[in-house]
Parts: C-alpha cells; structure tokens; sequence
C-alpha cells in the first residue's frame, strides 16, 4: 500500500517530484474532487503543462486517502460492534426476565419492533464480519508483497554476494596451494573453517525457502486473486503512450509504493519466438489460442491411455505458459513499476508469459494501465479479467473517444472472407459430423445458412471461387432489420448463435482446424484416402487465399510443414463472429454498408455503430468515477452530448476543466488571415481552392514567411491530394523555387516505416542550417491534417517556429456513413441555437483535425511559436470559441496580408534580440 503520508492544505497535499506550476496545482486538485464526489470529468491540459505528473500525482494521492479513510471507518465500525456487543452481554441476564413475559403475552403492536431489531442486528453483525474479513485479507495482501518485495532485494543481493564469494573460494585455494608450497599466509587467511559450507547452505537454504515465501497457503492465494482491491485503470491509445505515462509513474513520489501492471498485446508481449515470427496480429492471436488448447487437451489425457499412432506434426504447446511461472511472475510484477519493455524482460527471467501473468496481477494491482480496445471492448474486459465496479477509470488522448468507440463495434466483411469461412466451416461440418451432437450440428447449419445470406446480400454465391464472381457495382446502406430481411436470415435468432460462439468456441476451433491441415506435413499416397482428403482442403484453402487456379502441393517435411503454418491464413470466422455480433444491436444504433466493386471478392458488408454511448453506458454506469482527459479536448460539446448525455448520465455528474498554458501570452501569436499578399480573399471551400489564384496566394504567404521565421515551418493541407496538386502547380509557376531558395522542402510520407526518417532528416537540416549560416535558413515541412504528423509528434523550439494551417479540414460531405450519422443525429439530438446537430458534427469534427495539428508547436515553459490559420471562416465567433482557450485568448484577426507578416516579423525580432542575436 501507498504510505507517502497524508498533507491536508494546499499543494502540499499532493506529492511532486519538483515544485509544480500553480495551473497543475489547479489541475490536481480539480481531479481530487472530481474523483471524490464521483463524477465524470472532462480535462483538458495543453501539452508541455505535464499533464501525466499531474494525473499520477492528483489520483493516486486520493486513492492513499480513499484507503486511509476506508480503514478508519472499518476500524471505528469494528470498535463500536465490539463496544456494543459487551453492552448486550452485561445487560443480557438482567434484562432477560423482563423480556421473556413480554414477549410472551406480546401484542400484534410489539412483534414488528422485535422483527426490525433482530433484522437490524443482524445486518450489523453482517456488516462487522464483512469488514473483518476484508482486514484480514488485506493485512494478508500487504504482508505478502512485503515479503516478496524483501526476497527480491535479497535475491539480487545474494546474487552479489555469490559473485564475491565466489572469487574469494578461488583466492582461498589458490592460497591454500600457495601455503603447500611454503608461500605465505595468502588471502584467505581471513576465512574461518567451515564459513565456506555456511556460504553454500545459505544459498540452499534460500533456494529451498522460496516458494514458501513466495506464496501464501493455496487455499488464501485464491481468494486473493478473486478480490479486486480499489484501483485506478489508465488507459490512452498507443503503447508508446502508455510506456511514457509508466515512465512517469516511476518519477513520481508514488513509485515506490504503488502497484502497478501493464497490459498490453500479445504482439508486444509475447516471448515465444515462434509465435513472434507470425506476419500478422491475427496469426499471433489464433497461434496463442491453439497452443493453450494443445496443452489443456495434453493435460486431460489419461496417463494410462494407450499412445496412438501420431498423425501430421505434433501438437505445439507453449513453454511459456505455466501456472507457477505465472504465478511467480505475477508476484514481481507487483512489487516494481515496470513498462511493457521491463515485463517483456522479467517474463524472459522468469520464462513466463508476461501476456497471462500481467492479467493474473490485475486483482491486487493499484494501477493498471492498458490500451483504449482492451477497457472500451466488454467482451475484451470481460476475458482480460478486467471489474469496473466502484473503480475509477481515466481514458488519456481522448481527443477522438467517439470515434475510437466506433471504431471498436464496427465491423466488416469482404466477400473472400465470407466465401472462406463458409468453406471451412462446411468442411469441418463434414469431417466430424458423426461426433458432433444435433444440437451442435443445428448451429453450424444456422451459421452456415447466415454466410449464404451475406454472399447472397452482395450478389455472389457460395461454393464457387470469389474472385471470378462478377456482381453489379453499387453501395446501398440499410438499417439492420432491412439488412436482416435482405439476407434472408430474420428467422434466424443472433443472440442464440452469439451465445453458441462464445460456449462453443468453434472460431478458435475452427483455427485450429484450418491450421492443423494446413500446416501438416503429410506424404500424399493413392491408399490413402485421409491424407488425400488433407491435401485437398490445404489445397483448396490456398487457393481461395490467393485467387489462383489449384498448384500441385509439393511432398512437404517438417520444415516446409512449419513454412506453412507461419504463412498459412488465419480463419476469417473471427471477424465473421464479430459481424454478426454488431448485429445484435439496436436498430436504431447501427446502420449495415452493403458495397459491391464488381468481383465478389472485394465487395463487401460494413456494420457502423452510429449510438457510441450504447458502449459506453456501462463503464459509466459501473466505475465510480471516469475522467476523460487530453491535450486537446475543444470543442467538449462532442463529448457531453454524445457520450455522457446520451448515455444517462445526468448534468450534475458532470465537470469540466480546462487550463491554460506555462508559457507566457507574449510566446504565442495566433493569427487568422483573412486575405493574402495581392489581396486574394482566402476562403478554400471546395469550389474554389484548386483555382490558380488561391493556390498562387499560398505560395506568396509561405514566401513571405519563410523570409522572417527562423528554423523549421510545418505547413498543413487539407488532404494529400490537395497538397499534390499544389505542389504540381508550384513546381509549374516557379513558386517551389523560391521556396526551396529559403527552406529546405520536406514532404509527409504516406508511408507510417518512412515518418521517423524523414523527421530525422528535417531535424538535421534545421540543426545543420542554424549552425552554418548561409541562404538557407531552415526547413519548410508540408504535412496533411489527420496524417502521420498531425498527432502525437513533437515539434518544439527550431521544430516549429510556425505552424500554418491552409484551409478548413472538413471531412467529406458526401460519404455515405457521415451522411447516416448526421442524419442519425439531427432525429435523436435536440438542435441547440437553431442549429442541427448533423451541421455541428461537421464543424467539430473540423475543428478537432485543426486543434490536433497546430497543437503540434509549444511544447515547453520557454518555447515560443506563431500560429497562422488561412482562412476567412476562422474568424466567425462560433469557430474560434472552438479554439483551444490558450491560444483562443491570444487570437488575432487580421483582414489584411501586411499588418499580420509585420507583426509576424515583430515577433520574431524580438524573440531574436531576448535571447542576444544581431
């Protein structure tokens, strides 16, 4: 437990690794009362106001105080019951008399009395045995990680300590043979008889000792891992981000008292190399599953079985996956914050799974930080082990939380995927229909018959090749009813077929199945007709993956055979399991995409989730207390109505926060410009900004400014085709000349492996062009908005001097999902301001893509940046209440192209001249 001790007034009630800026003062305790009142808090902190040291710090000095009052409360309840019960006991037999010819001549009247003080009573006794057993399990908690934190500092130690005596046995009996030979005393003199087998039993003795220590008896173990103590789960989008934030936590005063587990991916957790060498997430996923079935069904066999005769390969089993390794791992887990990289470690030590021993470590832990799909998915939480109830939950980065939700219960399914999950399903119907019971049998032929729906839906049929089934192009979005009724499947009831998935297990059975013939290296003889039959299903799933006509299957050995399960198809019927799950919702919830290309295989039925608060209704309803924080968060009104309203949650649960920046106004200037150099009015709507004239006046803007602003300059476009047709014409008019006269030109790949290259490459530049001098004076880097540079890059100092946003990024109109969800919107939410909401999500959706990419600059107290947004339509007060506050407050409106660069130029001067140049 946390013992950092409890300070009531001020700031000092909040442990920090230094002495906080007075808006992390604010943040903290805004936070501390937002969890203590058990509300749902919206929080926006800008990026380089240490946000994450403010999150640790503010919760977990609650959660120390949250404990501490729990005991104190526990420990009044349990005095007071003992208190009360040897008041009864004194008063017992003089009172019993009295009581007995009453309660024998008792009226109607006086038996209710009797009744509540016995119910009464009994619910105390209840409540006091509870608190009891509670202390005793947490005394028992607390005294088991003392005792593993203690045997791990001495591990380490007398791992030392063997190192040293080691080298001083071997000085010994060199010294030994040295007094043979009439040397000397030597070194070892100072080693007593007998120290040296002392030495030895220690160790053994320890080694022996270990598993005693380690664990607490069974029986207590187990009621340990049941009993969920109260914890705080972080979770943000990326692993990248969840290591910085652990990378925090062991800054903070709090590292060395509190538990914490990371989860995470088997793809990042995983410590099986043959399991790592898989192409693909999915690979990994269904390769896992299949070698914990190996090794169950390996477990359940009887020892007095006869061995069989072994057909194909031998069934894999993980090494890494036993229950006293976990077990062991578990354990160290809690004694020591560690990051993904350190568990990945420690599991490698302890050769443990670090996947499974993170989830065993879930129950005891204080902190578990996790990624967004593992809290925001149930059936995700559900199998992790994770229990919301009275728990506080905070969702970092949560600048795109609704459409992450979305994201996350949406689902599609191409043609191909659905043709190969029909066949494998009909094969395996076949192979074991004589050992399959009928009700089984009745729910393959059910699935099978809803896959013959879907293909029908997009114009193909099964049992035929879908790359040459031709279908009539076209996209169709329906509701889920008409969906259901366009398939044919109405008759069929989901619920039941998603509950035969989930007991039934048949997708995992299914990979196993598709694995264990693909991946078998058996010789193919005429007489014999199981392993022709082998070779045809291997064959025919190959060919359905690749779209080819059938190959002759070369004779495989145990090489090729493993070749073939790494490169081998994952069955679809995981993802078929999903559609059919986002079925299941509301049909007012979700509308079915039906889009035909042409060829059946690359057709496909998309399920979009257009009510993300039916997800997120749960984690509401069950956590104490949810904080929804980020960088970014404006505009909030996404959130309130979309997520918390909509969910249930009434106006008085609600809080927001926001706060400015460290920096200082005069290091920030903001300015939205109407108009450019030769006064071309700057409004890039569709129509007009692909004409010579607009994209013209870009190239004058950037100009100018590539003149006066020292370092690097980022430069946003609305879209990557936007910015190539730009470029083209830039290229065309002499206009990139006289840029690259200036700055160094540098593009964003569209390719995520190239980013770190070309960031590194625009770094050295902007370092190289500060030192040398010379005409060129930095780096102009042209970016996309909602690309790989827009989120979660740092361009601080000579990074991002200036940030120039060109045009509004309004998503496209005419996509037929954010068509359904407008319309979604303007029939269920109330227009606020004679607004319809459809329109408001437009702009929000804007407005987010913006406040991401300028947020990009300003990283730091001392930094200091010029933010030029180009577009007339910035200037209406609706759009600039939109704004982050710290920069809204400091927002210049500038109609004219010459007042706005000369107070560019002013800004820079006199950044210039502060920090002592010419």
């Amino acid at each position: 437990m946390m013992n950092t001790p409890v300070m009531e007034h001020g700031a000092a009630r909040f442990p920090f690794p230094y002495q906080p800026y007075s808006i992390q003062e604010q943040f903290m305790e805004a936070l501390y009362c937002a969890l203590d009142e058990g509300k749902v808090g919206i929080f926006e902190s800008p990026t380089g106001t240490g946000k994450s040291l403010s999150l640790i710090c503010g919760s977990l000095a609650w959660l120390r105080d949250h404990e501490e009052r729990k005991r104190r409360e526990a420990a009044r309840l349990l005095e007071e019951a003992g208190a009360d019960s040897q008041h009864d006991t004194s008063q017992g037999s003089g009172s019993s008399s009295s009581v007995a010819p009453s309660s024998s001549s008792s009226s109607a009247a006086a038996e209710p009395d009797w009744i509540a003080d016995f119910v009464q009573k009994r619910a105390e006794r209840d409540l006091v045995s509870k608190l009891k057993e509670e202390e005793m399990k947490r005394k028992r908690r607390e005294e088991r990680l003392e005792l593993i934190r203690h045997n791990a500092q001495l591990k380490y130690a007398l791992k030392r300590k063997s190192s040293e005596d080691e080298e001083a046995v071997r000085l010994l009996q060199l010294s030994k043979e040295s007094l043979e030979e009439g040397a000397g005393p030597g070194l070892g003199a100072g080693l007593e008889d007998g120290e040296e087998e002392l030495i030895v039993a220690e160790y053994e003795s320890d080694d022996e000792a270990k598993p005693k220590n380690r664990f607490c008896d069974e029986d207590d173990d187990d009621d340990l891992e049941e009993d969920h103590v109260t914890k705080i789960y972080y979770c943000s989008r990326t692993h990248s981000q969840l290591a910085q934030f652990v990378h925090e936590v062991q800054k903070s005063p709090f590292a060395g008292d509190v538990s914490l587990v990371t989860l995470g991916s088997r793809q990042n957790l995983c410590i099986n190399e043959d399991v790592r060498r898989l192409s693909s997430v999915q690979l990994i996923n269904d390769r896992c599953l299949e070698m914990q079935k190996n090794k169950h069904e390996k477990r359940e066999k009887p020892v007095e079985e006869e061995p069989k005769r072994r057909r194909g390969v031998a069934k894999a089993v993980c090494p890494f996956y036993r229950q006293e390794a976990l077990q062991s791992l578990r354990d160290e887990v809690l004694v020591k914050v560690r990051d993904i990289e350190q568990l990945v470690a420690l599991g490698k030590e302890k050769k443990a799974c670090p996947y499974y021993g993170g989830r065993l470590a879930i129950p005891a832990a204080q902190l578990v930080v996790l990624p967004y799909q593992t809290l925001l998915h149930e059936a995700t939480r559900r199998a992790s082990g994770i229990k919301l109830k009275d728990q506080v939950v905070i969702i970092d980065e949560a600048h795109n939380l609704t459409d992450t939700i979305t994201c996350i219960h949406s689902s599609e399914l191409t043609g191909a995927q659905v043709c190969c999950a029909h066949s494998q399903l009909s094969q395996y119907q076949e192979r074991y229909r004589n050992r399959l019971k009928a009700k089984n049998l009745m729910y393959i032929k059910q699935i099978l018959f809803v896959l013959d729906g879907l293909v029908r839906v997009l114009g193909g049929k099964v049992g035929q090749n879908p790359h040459t089934q031709t279908c009539q192009p076209g996209t169709e979005l329906l509701t889920i009813n008409d969906f259901l009724f366009r398939a044919q499947i109405d008759n069929i009831n989901l619920f039941k077929v998603q509950r035969y998935f989930e007991k039934s297990l048949i997708s995992r059975k299914l990979c196993g199945f598709v694995e264990r013939y693909q991946g078998a290296g058996v010789k193919v003889s005429s007489s014999n007709k199981e392993n022709r039959r082998t070779e045809g299903l291997a064959h025919f799933l190959q060919a359905l993956q690749s779209g080819q006509q059938a190959q002759p299957v070369p004779t495989p050995d145990q090489t090729v055979a493993e070749e073939g399960r790494q490169t081998s198809m994952s069955s679809p019927m995981m993802q078929v399991e999903g559609f059919l799950f986002a079925l299941t919702n509301a049909n007012k919830d979700g509308r079915v995409v039906v889009q035909r290309q042409g060829v059946l295989a690359q057709s496909s039925v998309k399920f979009l989730l257009l009510n993300a608060a039916v997800h997120f209704a749960p984690v509401l309803r069950d956590c104490r207390a949810v904080i929804i924080a980020g960088g970014t968060m404006q505009p909030v009104s996404d959130f309130k109505d979309q997520l918390l309203l909509s969910a249930g949650v009434s106006v008085d649960r609600i809080a927001e926060f926001a706060c400015g920046h460290v920096i200082p106004p005069e290091n920030i200037l903001p300015i939205v410009l109407c108009s450019g150099p030769s006064g071309q009015e700057l409004e890039f709507t569709f129509q007009n900004r692909d004409t010579p004239q607009m994209m013209d006046e870009v190239g004058r803007i950037l100009s100018n400014l590539c003149n006066v602003v020292p370092g690097g300059v980022v430069c946003f476009f609305p879209s990557y085709e936007y910015e190539r047709r730009i470029l083209a014409h830039w290229e065309a008019s002499g206009a990139l000349g006289r840029l690259s006269a200036k700055k160094k030109i540098f593009q964003e790949p569209r390719k995520a492996s190239q980013v770190e290259q070309v960031l590194t490459e625009y770094s050295k530049c902007i370092q190289r062009c500060s030192h040398a001098g010379g005409s060129l004076t930095g780096a102009l880097l042209l970016s996309v908005v909602g690309g790989k540079m827009s989120e979660g890059i740092n361009f601080s100092d000579e990074l991002g001097r200036c940030v120039v946003m060109v045009g509004m990024p309004y998503p496209n109109i005419k996509s037929p999902e954010l068509q359904e969800k407008m319309a979604y919107l303007d029939k269920t939410m109330a227009h606020v301001g004679g607004r319809s909401p459809g329109k408001a999500l437009i702009e929000n959706l804007c407005m987010k893509a913006v406040n991401q990419s300028i947020g990009r600059a300003i990283r730091h107290r001392g930094d200091y940046a010029c933010i030029l947004l180009l577009d007339r339509r910035y200037s209406r007060p609706a759009t600039l209440q939109k704004l982050p506050g710290w920069i809204r407050t400091s927002a210049r409106v500038q109609p004219g192209f010459g007042p706005a660069f000369s107070s560019v130029r002013k800004f820079f001067l006199e950044k210039r001249q502060q920090q002592g140049g010419p």
